[in-house]
């Protein structure tokens, strides 16, 4: 086994298969993976949690902002083919 496979899992996506959706899956497990590293260090007392605070805090921030970048719930009145679906009053 891979150290990083051990170290940074990466869990199966199962929801809408578009290019924008799978690098955000993968942004948002690396997210929750970094957020749970920093929980441990400010747990066990080896970070402070004002720190750890800032650093949840930058993280979120990147992931909003990768969430902008890469237009994610923009219009979510569009299906696959990028055509506003019946009944969403456009």
């Amino acid at each position: 086994m891979n150290k990083d496979d051990l170290l940074y899992p990466r869990s199966r996506y199962y929801g809408q298969v578009k290019p924008e959706n799978l690098v955000f899956n993968a942004n948002l497990q690396e997210f929750a993976q970094r957020i749970g590293y920093i929980c441990g260090l400010e747990t066990s007392g080896k970070i402070s949690p004002e720190e750890a605070y800032q650093q949840i805090r930058d993280l979120w921030k990147q992931l909003k902002l990768a969430k902008k970048e890469l237009g994610i719930g923009e219009n979510p009145f569009s299906n696959d083919d990028g055509k506003l679906e019946e009944g969403s009053g456009e």
